[in-house]
C-alpha cells in the first residue's frame, strides 16, 4: 500500500494548483445524493464496485464501459456506485467517476487512495457523492484535516479501517459510515472474519459497511450476522456475466439490528 500511497500524493501535487477552479466547477453541481441514508434499507445495501483490475488480481474486466456497469448494478438493487478512479494498479480514471456519476440515480463514490484535499474537489467537481478515505494511509493530523476538507466540498465519506485501534480513529472523526476491509492491504491476503469482528464493535448509529471477499450470498452472510448495514462488492460483480443478478442476490439478504457494542 505504501507505493499506492506516495504515487496518490504525487498525482495530487500535480493537480494541487487547480483547486480554485475545482471549487468553481463544484458550486455549479446540484447538491450530493445522500449517502449515509441510502444505505439503511431492510435488507443489505449493495455498494457496487466499478473496477477493471487490482493488486490482487491484475485484470479483472480491462474493457469494462464503466457507465454500463454502474446500470447494470442499479438494475439489480444496488444502492450506491464504486468508482476506482487510482490509474496505475486498477485501471480506473477520474473520466470514469464522471461518466457514472451522469448515468445513474444513486450516490456514487470516488474509491482511490486520496491524501490531499484537492483530490476531494476532484471528486465533486466529477459529480461524487462521496470519497473514500482509508485510515490506515493517513497520519493522525491528515485525517480530520480530510474529514473538513469532504465536509467543505460537500461530500460524504466511506472511512475505512481494518481493525479496533483504526475503528477509534474513524469514531474520534465522527464518521458516520465506516467500512471495515477483510483485506489487508500490504499483504493483500483475505481473512473474513475481520469485518464482522470490527462491526460488532461498532455504535448502532454507525453505518457499517463489509468490504472485500464476498461473492455470494454465503459469503456476505457473517457480516449480516454481525449487524452490517452494507456490502462494498467489486471484482466479482466486476468480471461477472450477470451483474445485475449478483448484486440482487446480495442485497437480497436480511439486515439484523446491530446491538449496542460491550
Amino acid at each position: 500500500m505504501g507505493s499506492l500511497t506516495e504515487a496518490a500524493h504525487e498525482r495530487a501535487a500535480l493537480v494541487a494548483s487547480t483547486l480554485p477552479e475545482l471549487r468553481a466547477a463544484s458550486r455549479d453541481l446540484p447538491p450530493a445524493k445522500a449517502f449515509a441514508s441510502a444505505l439503511r434499507r431492510d435488507c443489505l445495501a449493495v455498494i457496487a464496485e466499478v473496477k477493471r483490475a487490482s493488486p490482487s488480481k491484475g485484470d479483472i474486466a480491462p474493457g469494462l464501459d464503466a457507465a454500463a456497469q454502474a446500470s447494470a448494478y442499479v438494475a439489480g438493487g444496488a444502492a450506491a456506485i464504486s468508482v476506482l478512479t487510482e490509474p496505475t494498479r486498477f485501471g480506473g480514471t477520474l473520466a470514469d467517476l464522471q461518466s457514472v456519476s451522469q448515468a445513474v440515480p444513486v450516490p456514487v463514490i470516488r474509491k482511490d487512495f486520496l491524501v490531499h484535499p484537492v483530490q476531494l474537489w476532484e471528486a465533486r467537481a466529477s459529480g461524487a457523492s462521496a470519497a473514500l478515505l482509508i485510515v490506515r494511509s493517513l497520519s493522525p493530523d491528515l485525517l480530520p484535516r480530510l474529514v473538513e476538507a469532504a465536509q467543505e466540498a460537500g461530500l460524504a465519506l466511506l472511512v475505512e479501517v481494518r481493525d479496533e485501534a483504526e475503528l477509534e480513529r474513524a469514531l474520534a472523526v465522527h464518521a458516520p459510515v465506516i467500512g471495515v476491509n477483510n483485506r489487508n492491504l500490504e499483504t493483500l491476503v483475505i481473512d473474513p472474519a475481520t469485518a464482522p469482528r470490527v462491526i460488532r464493535q461498532m455504535p448502532p448509529h454507525i453505518v457499517a459497511v463489509a468490504e472485500s471477499g464476498m461473492r455470494s450470498p454465503a459469503d456476505a452472510q457473517p457480516a449480516a450476522d454481525a449487524g452490517a448495514d452494507a456490502l462494498l462488492v467489486g471484482s466479482a460483480i466486476s468480471a461477472s456475466a450477470s451483474p445485475s443478478d449478483d448484486v440482487r442476490a446480495l442485497a437480497s439478504i436480511p439486515r439484523r439490528a446491530r446491538p449496542a457494542a460491550p
